[in-house]
């Protein structure tokens, strides 16, 4: 089978990812891979694991698209955005029979940052390091290393089988609302137990500050003084890591992560919850309460 799409619209910083490359960070490499990693999970689901290994992730502005070739399918989840095929719309999330010169239209909706479009046949990506995921800060991997734009062309190779598809499904778990679970950071006591609970005193807001690497958050009562606290050593860091920064602005740390950091990182969203994390827009309030080990361990195996 050949085939090919072409971008007519797209959000800034959409790219390639596939599963990632965990093993980057030995090299000083992000891992990177799907911000959300249950949508990513769904969209091989609805293609009975028969799809490509990589995909296209979308952000919050949709992407529209023109396909060329035989008859496709193509699987697509992430965050609640509209989606229309040839003008009609369909429901959200899709599974999609494309045919030659088939328009695909994908725009913001009610709510998430991001979504996936995988199809039943290999993107004609080269891999970077076992990967086809893109990194945008190094410039590495997916479509020429950079973030995909109106007029590229993207052709599809001729066969589904390029390497494990090892991202799970990461349910969330209980916690209601946007309450978020956190276990003590690197720096939790460095920083004191003052510093410690003032993470959970009152709601932050997610800024218009948000990207692969970081989410910046609002924090209304500037609660994070760390002036003290600039010259620790740099370090491994972890997606999931709330990070302060010199102004006490913390960042929650996405896929695309410096590999180490100089700021305290006060806290680690458990995985359970990240990617939940990750589809929080702008403005959105988000809270943190703390839990155990044995109970971030109990989400992640049980959801």
């Amino acid at each position: 089978m050949s085939g090919s799409i072409k971008i007519e619209r797209i959000s800034p910083n959409s790219t390639i990812q596939d599963a990632g490359r965990p093993e980057g960070l030995l090299y000083g490499l992000s891992a990177s891979g799907p911000m959300d990693r249950t949508a990513f999970h769904k969209t091989a689901t609805a293609l009975n694991g028969q799809g490509s290994q990589s995909v296209i992730e979308f952000s919050m502005l949709g992407i529209d698209f023109t396909y060329s070739g035989p008859p496709m399918e193509c699987a697509i989840d992430g965050g609640t955005f509209l989606i229309k095929q040839n003008e009609l719309e369909k429901e959200w999330p899709a599974l999609l029979a494309l045919t030659d010169g088939d328009k695909v239209s994908i725009t913001t909706a009610k709510a998430g940052n991001y979504g996936y479009i995988r199809f039943a046949q290999s993107l004609d990506i080269p891999l970077v390091m076992g990967s086809k995921s893109t990194n945008l800060a190094a410039g590495v991997g997916g479509f020429e290393g950079r973030a995909l734009r109106a007029g590229d062309e993207i052709r599809f190779g001729d066969g589904v089988v390029l390497r494990a598809n090892n991202v799970a499904k990461v349910p969330r778990g209980a916690v209601e609302g946007n309450l978020v679970r956190v276990l003590p950071g690197l720096h939790a006591d460095l920083l004191g137990p003052s510093i410690w609970t003032s993470l959970f005193k009152a709601p932050f807001k997610i800024s218009n500050s948000i990207d692969r690497m970081g989410f910046r958050l609002i924090d209304s009562l500037s609660r994070f003084d760390i002036s003290q606290y600039k010259n620790i050593v740099s370090d491994a860091v972890v997606p999931g890591d709330i990070q302060i920064l010199g102004d006490g602005t913390p960042v929650v740390l996405m896929r695309d992560h410096q590999p180490i950091g100089g700021y305290p990182r006060i806290a680690t969203i458990i995985d359970a919850d990240l990617d939940f994390v990750t589809q929080l827009r702008p403005n959105q309030e988000i809270s943190f309460v703390s839990v155990t080990l044995e109970k971030a361990h109990k989400a992640m195996a049980n959801g």
